[in-house]
């Protein structure tokens, strides 16, 4: 039976994490959860270097029993693969996120992180988040996502990977709690267009402070991308790789230089 470490970003009490490990364990998967004590959503690649980290124990709504650290869900990966709850995994699933994962919100994404670390240390990493409405309370029936997700891992990890590099993958469902997907789109990272704007206010002694916001985020319809497909009820797998050098640059470049 392989183990499975499973994080998120959403904290270890949240709803989608819970069902990602129920569909998990009912494919015969032997889970461990070691998620952050609280939200870190959009809080990108981060490593704890200044502080000490701590874990802690608790049992989740189910009766199960999961693993809960102050640290960000990199941290909580670190942890777990470098023997902080003595125990070997074979590979790391981040969800389920409430928000989609798409473009360059890979790039905030700590559900992403979390895979990310994963593949960095040599395990394969899945993230896997859900298209549902914007600014929603995660109170979301994540059953038919898990389910479909769960299936989707199976699938990914009977295949050869030729290429070791290739270990993190993101997984993107749109909200369909029927479970009606139109199937299954190996994309691109697609265009994400964001519409942020920043809000000035004084505070009662007159100091200046910020909001960042903005309306939720849309993107370029292209065909086989993250976004293009999760707008057509397509379920979306997009490789990603560690490796983030600009290839066709590099090589344009190189012979200006030397």
């Amino acid at each position: 039976m392989k183990r499975i470490l499973l994080t998120n970003d959403d904290g270890v009490r949240a709803k989608g994490i819970l069902a990602m490990a129920q569909a998990l364990r009912a494919a015969d998967f032997d889970v461990t959860i070691l998620a952050p004590d609280t939200n870190w959503s959009a809080s990108g690649h981060k490593k704890t270097m200044n502080k000490p980290l701590r874990i802690s124990k608790l049992q989740l709504a189910d009766g199960s029993w999961a693993f809960a650290s102050d640290g960000a869900p990199s941290d909580c990966v670190a942890l777990a693969l470098m023997g902080a709850l003595d125990m070997e995994f074979d590979f790391v699933v981040s969800g389920i996120n409430n928000n989609a994962n798409i473009g360059s919100d890979v790039s905030y994404s700590g559900t992403v992180a979390a895979a990310l670390e994963a593949g960095i240390m040599g395990k394969p990493g899945f993230a896997v988040s859900v298209d549902a409405p914007e600014y929603n309370d995660g109170n979301l029936d994540y059953l038919e996502t898990a389910s479909k997700a769960t299936e989707i891992i199976v699938k990914l990890l009977a295949q050869p990977m030729e290429d070791q590099d290739l270990v993190v993958w993101n997984i993107n469902l749109p909200y369909k709690p029927d479970g009606n997907y139109k199937g299954v789109q190996f994309t691109r990272l697609g265009k994400r267009i964001y519409h942020d704007f920043l809000l000035s206010r004084e505070d009662p002694f007159g100091r200046p402070y910020f909001w960042i916001g903005g309306e939720q985020p849309g993107g370029l319809m292209e065909d086989f991308t993250d976004y293009g497909a999760l707008k057509q009820g397509y379920v979306s797998v997009t490789p990603l790789h560690l490796d983030s050098t600009n290839y066709a640059v590099l090589e344009k470049n190189e012979k200006h230089l030397n």
